[in-house]
């Protein structure tokens, strides 16, 4: 890519003139306010925190964040993205973003394995040479992303990443606090407690059971969340 003061880079010469306009009139987003007070940082997430709350620290460069599906790990982007003032750009959409405006500025890029190999390309190329950073979320590491171009993989298989994992304990419980708060229900900490034991470690889940609870427009209490959990098709752990 193009160094400082140089000519800087576009996408292939060969794009449609009608992508080339999208692009040029596309407005750029900022990442919305993540709620970074009321990040959970445990065991699960305390790595990927630590890292993000410093990166980058000098130069620019890109760095993946993975994990599974409500994991935090996106959340935790965004809190990356508020706190740098980062493009935020997502999935296939990123290939309308104007490389002009984004030369040497932060990027998240959520979703990244759905953006096609030209984009992710130089998004990393444009991260690595013209003093911007790049933030890349997905489920599954940059090395088992399916793409075409060599000099892509290569790029990605060189990549730094750091993970977080599927919610522990006293990530589990803030997520089932937030999804009762988001219903005006505030129930005993020991419901909470019970839920933690019983349901699949998941965002998923736990919006499903206080879903299943809020359904039966009655106090929510052990008692009422055992009655629920037996009587529906929960993932429960085994």
């Amino acid at each position: 890519m193009a160094a400082a003061g140089s000519r800087p880079i576009c996408y292939d010469k060969a794009m449609p003139a009608s992508r080339a306009r999208e692009q040029l009139r596309l407005p750029l987003e900022r990442a919305a306010p993540a709620g970074a007070a009321a990040f959970v940082v445990s065991d699960s997430n305390s790595a990927a925190f630590d890292v993000l709350s410093r990166w980058p620290e000098h130069a620019g460069g890109v760095l993946a964040i993975c994990g599974p599906a409500g994991s935090g790990k996106s959340h935790l982007a965004a809190i990356w993205a508020e706190r740098v003032g980062a493009v935020a750009l997502f999935g296939a959409e990123a290939a309308l973003a104007d490389p002009l405006e984004l030369e040497g500025r932060p990027v998240l890029l959520d979703r990244a394995m759905d953006a096609d190999d030209e984009t992710l390309f130089h998004l990393i190329n444009l991260a690595q040479s013209g003093g911007g950073a790049l933030l890349v979320v997905s489920r599954p590491g940059p090395r088992h992303w399916s793409v075409k171009l060599p000099d892509l993989r290569s790029r990605l298989d060189a990549l730094r990443l750091v993970s977080v994992e599927e919610p522990d304990d006293a990530v589990l419980a803030a997520i089932l606090r937030a999804r009762f708060a988001e219903r005006s229900i505030i129930p005993a900490e020991e419901v909470i407690d019970y839920l933690v034991r019983r349901i699949d470690r998941s965002a998923a889940a736990a919006e499903r059971i206080v879903s299943a609870l809020d359904d039966e427009h009655r106090p929510v209490t052990r008692s009422l969340a055992r009655q629920v959990l037996d009587a529906a098709e929960f993932d429960l752990p085994e």
